[in-house]
């Protein structure tokens, strides 16, 4: 998979990609990431990319030169561009599914007072990572990238993100290790059985007791 990150402060991601897992897939080439300045596209005389909104009001609005144009070097027949926005909608583990099966990704990130809406026009699919607001969309689009690099076939086990909350639309059942006992906490007795299926249906129940407790709208669903 190929991901390309359209944004006016590259120096955000620096350190946020060269660690842990993701840094891991890189190595191994199952992922290329790119940080692209579309300040770098901007044709005017001062790399201008932003401008007072017409019909007035506060702040700057992102152009549509720049980002056009960005975006238009990148993209090819295999792309899905994504505009990160608080009001695209709301991202779910099963758009990460979808996205983890793409071959290239274009995360385009919003900044200052919002950006010209005609940018939209480019964009695949909006995407919001909460209902609250951001300074740019840098922070949305490192979330996004990593909860699809883990997805890739033989970044992680397959087993362990089967088993993550929100699959089936139930948060993941408790989990232990060792010691035994810590601070007069057991761990359930069950789980030290070696029955696997009495095992399997404990935490069953408990991922669904969970999902009660902390998110019964999923259950809605």
């Amino acid at each position: 998979m190929k991901i390309d990150i359209l944004t006016l402060f590259p120096e955000m991601f620096e350190n946020v990609f060269s660690s842990s897992i993701i840094k891991r897939a890189i190595n191994q080439k199952k992922v290329k990431i790119k940080i692209h300045n579309f300040r770098d596209y901007s044709i005017d005389l001062h790399h201008k990319v932003d401008d007072t909104p017409y019909g007035g009001g506060a702040g700057m609005v992102l152009t549509c030169q720049p980002i056009f144009d960005c975006v238009e070097s990148l993209k090819t027949k295999d792309s899905k561009v994504i505009l990160l926005t608080p009001d695209g909608i709301p991202y779910k583990q099963e758009i990460a599914y979808n996205l983890s099966k793409e071959k290239h990704l274009i995360f385009i990130c919003g900044h200052y007072e919002g950006f010209d809406e005609r940018i939209r026009s480019l964009c695949d699919l909006q995407l919001s990572i909460g209902d609250y607001i951001l300074t740019g969309g840098e922070f949305a689009s490192m979330v996004i990238t990593d909860s699809i690099v883990r997805l890739l076939p033989g970044v992680i086990e397959e087993e362990s993100h089967k088993n993550d909350s929100f699959n089936n639309n139930l948060l993941d059942y408790p989990t232990y290790t060792k010691p035994r006992n810590f601070r007069g906490m057991e761990v359930p007795e069950v789980l030290l059985s070696g029955d696997h299926k009495k095992i399997e249906e404990y935490r069953r129940l408990e991922s669904i007791k969970k999902t009660q407790s902390r998110r019964p709208d999923l259950l809605e669903k």
